[in-house]
């Protein structure tokens, strides 16, 4: 059995080394005009976050997940081998992998990350959870349009940040992440599914929401390059036509303050944190602290 490593809070493997000094994290900060547009269009795309060796790396330990009874299975907080009901159309979907793999759970502290999310939260950064989503080649199926924060009610305030990490290079082709530009001014949304209808979320929306549906933006990315976007930003995938793979580590965060508003338990398997009680412990660590580092972007 494999050790949890929701128990370490911290670097453990080789993924990446941590900056020792306030110059050394500020050489990871978002530029104003990314972080206005941010503000503007509810999302900033093409930051690079992993070396290509460090992509080779979760690579590597992503394919031996792919097998349900993998050593470590037992601590998913989800894990669907395909998310959609096709068999045709497949989407592996899980939770949990930062827990199972040392580079996994790396990630999670790597400066590349934590620095713009501490930027874009304005405060320190707490880790919600982690999704791994990955499409195989010619076999991709969808992520339907959706708001992510309408699957995190159950935390308050909305006070939430994603960051999307491609370990491929992703294009239309193979089923890019795709945004629909400053959506996240919009109220939330009812939830219409997450896998198999791109079409589904168009009963909720008003005609001129819809009507921003016929622009939507294709983040198109190298692999090693992350997407920021804001929890309620419409944002979804097609499926991927091509003879390559698209896989991506999505890594879920929120600042340092934000509580429980559930007496239900927040993940599969973790303690329940009752109501109106601060979000933090073994679970959900804190990333990042831009005091703490020294660092004055605040």
């Amino acid at each position: 059995m494999v050790s949890d490593l929701s128990l370490q809070h911290g670097v453990v493997g080789r993924l990446c080394a941590l900056p020792q000094t306030a110059e050394d994290w500020r050489r990871y900060q978002l530029s104003p005009a990314q972080i206005a547009f941010y503000r503007e269009h509810g999302y900033v795309s093409g930051i690079r976050v992993l070396t290509d060796d460090q992509v080779e790396m979760l690579r590597d330990e992503l394919s031996g997940l792919f097998q349900p009874q993998h050593e470590g299975h037992e601590l998913w907080y989800e894990y669907h081998s395909n998310e959609s009901v096709d068999s045709d159309r497949v989407l592996f979907h899980a939770l949990g992998a930062w827990r199972i793999r040392p580079g996994l759970h790396d990630v999670l502290w790597h400066p590349a990350f934590v620095v713009p999310a501490s930027q874009l939260l304005a405060g320190a950064v707490r880790f919600w959870h982690d999704q791994l989503f990955c499409k195989p080649a010619h076999h991709g199926g969808v992520v339907a349009w959706h708001q992510d924060y309408s699957y995190w009610t159950r935390t308050k305030p909305m006070a939430h940040l994603t960051c999307w990490i491609g370990l491929d290079d992703s294009d239309r082709h193979n089923g890019c992440l795709q945004y629909i530009p400053r959506s996240h001014l919009w109220d939330l949304l009812p939830i219409t599914g997450l896998a198999g209808d791109m079409e589904a979320i168009r009963e909720v929306l008003s005609p001129d929401q819809w009507a921003a549906f016929q622009h939507p933006v294709a983040i198109e990315l190298k692999k090693g390059e992350c997407s920021f976007h804001h929890p309620l930003l419409v944002h979804g995938s097609f499926e991927n036509r091509t003879n390559r793979p698209r896989r991506a580590v999505v890594l879920n965060a929120f600042r340092d303050g934000v509580c429980s508003d559930s007496n239900q338990p927040l993940l599969a398997g973790v303690p329940t944190i009752p109501t109106g009680e601060k979000m933090q412990g073994q679970f959900f660590p804190l990333l990042f602290d831009p005091a703490a580092a020294g660092t004055d972007w605040q």
